[in-house]
């Protein structure tokens, strides 16, 4: 997106809250939120193009507070003004006419605080001409499935307070995968503000040996516990289980947190094993629907111990505890997982027998009370004896708690971390993701 085009972005948003303020009645209160993208799309399967094209989307949505009742509405931000103050006009009395019919809402927070920021983060992002000779030059021989995604996506508050955020960011993702011929994969994320072509080239260096290892005859192994390495993807697969009731206040105070032992301190786990929230690298705004700004770091789980949980307003006004910047759903939005001690060189000699997994699929609780979750292996997992790969895998079920695998049987984590991407695209591209290490993992319970 052009400079100028972003600016008339940001001019209209403004102007649009300031019109919201000068036509709200005295008991009415609201907040703005604006999600924005001009992005280019490139789908490939069997190293061709499949579908691409430009897109430039963006919705507003409104919420108006009287008298203890709220209520929201969307409608679509084109950065056009007659056409924005229409929608946004026709919104607020729709809101109006509805909030007298609802009930009192005893937790709701109003806006009140008076943060500004302004974040606008350039990258180096390929030239929508240049995706396809880019992305295909390495992999046209190959059995090459993927998408691209890239461009400026753009994160907004206002509200009635006078509080104002805007943020925006180049970034793109690639996330693809390899195919032999009898239809096994080896699956790779690529992402970030800037294009970096050595970084691209190792990636497929490294899914082409792992392509040639899953051409071997694959080893089934019967159901048990076994020493396994979790590659960095795997791990945020695991990691993104602690945002489905885990890290939540609200959670914590209902009753239903896997963390919940940990929280009581009944449980602990490995001193090896330490979580933040990181916002320093600039991938996700600080910022709330409620326009409040969380801290740049946030230590949650240190050495072992539950230090903070992710707590809104909403949940610090129910409970009476203090708020911490967290969304209003409390969840990870920027986790970073401390390294270990494990060398990239000395991850095989040091598993020497066991199960590598590169990915997993298909997670959920079984048991939310004791941790325990389940899943399945996916794409490129292999067998390793005597510290070398021997075959892949034909796919496992696991359930195991993490208590067990993040606690009394972590043996290390790797010393270097790498950026696992949200590559969710559905109503809009997901910013951030999971910086993460690789783990290594003793008599992990593999169960089908």
């Amino acid at each position: 997106m052009k400079l100028e085009e972003l600016s008339a972005l940001e001019v209209s948003f403004y102007r649009l809250i300031e019109t919201l303020i000068i036509k709200k009645a005295e008991n009415e209160q609201f907040t703005v939120r604006l999600s924005s993208e001009r992005s280019q799309f490139t789908r490939f399967n069997h190293a061709k193009v499949r579908q691409t094209g430009c897109v430039a989307d963006g919705w507003i949505e409104l919420t108006l507070m009287a008298d203890k009742r709220s209520s929201v509405r969307q409608f679509p931000f084109t950065g056009n003004w007659d056409v924005d103050w229409q929608l946004a006009y026709a919104a607020l009395q729709e809101l109006r006419d509805e909030l007298i019919l609802l009930p009192i809402d005893s937790y709701l927070v109003l806006p009140s605080g008076n943060n500004t920021s302004r974040e606008i983060h350039y990258g180096n992002l390929l030239a929508a001409e240049a995706v396809v000779p880019t992305v295909l030059e390495l992999v046209a021989e190959l059995d090459f499935t993927g998408i691209y995604a890239g461009g400026v996506v753009i994160k907004a508050y206002g509200d009635s307070n006078g509080q104002k955020h805007w943020f925006a960011t180049d970034s793109f993702t690639l996330d693809y995968s390899l195919f032999t011929t009898s239809e096994q994969a080896v699956k790779g994320t690529f992402a970030g503000s800037d294009w970096d072509k050595s970084t691209y080239v190792a990636k497929i260096s490294e899914a082409k040996k792992q392509l040639e290892l899953l051409s071997r005859p694959a080893k089934e192994l019967p159901r048990g516990q076994y020493k396994t390495y979790f590659a960095p993807a795997a791990v945020a697969d695991l990691l993104i289980m602690l945002s489905w009731g885990s890290l939540s206040e609200a959670d914590i105070q209902q009753g239903n947190s896997a963390l919940a032992a940990l929280w009581r301190q009944e449980k602990q786990l490995s001193t090896a094993f330490s979580l933040k929230e990181n916002f320093q690298r600039g991938l996700v705004p600080r910022f709330n629907e409620l326009g409040e700004i969380a801290a740049l770091e946030l230590p949650i789980i240190e050495k072992g111990d539950l230090i903070n949980t992710l707590v809104n307003s909403r949940t610090a006004k129910e409970y009476e505890k203090n708020a911490n910047g967290a969304n209003s759903s409390e969840t990870l939005r920027a986790p970073e997982v401390s390294p270990g001690n494990l060398v990239f060189e000395q991850i095989l000699p040091t598993l020497d027998t066991g199960l590598y997994v590169s990915n997993l699929h298909y997670l959920n609780w079984s048991d939310r009370q004791t941790g325990r979750i389940t899943g399945m292996t996916r794409y490129a997992c292999f067998w390793v004896e005597n510290g070398e790969i021997i075959a892949p895998i034909e796919n496992l079920r696991f359930d195991e708690s993490l208590y067990r695998f993040w606690g009394e049987n972590l043996v290390d984590l790797t010393t270097f971390q790498e950026f696992i991407p949200e590559v969710g695209t559905y109503e809009s591209r997901q910013l951030g993701g999971s910086l993460v290490p690789g783990m290594l993992v003793e008599d992990f319970t593999y169960t089908l």
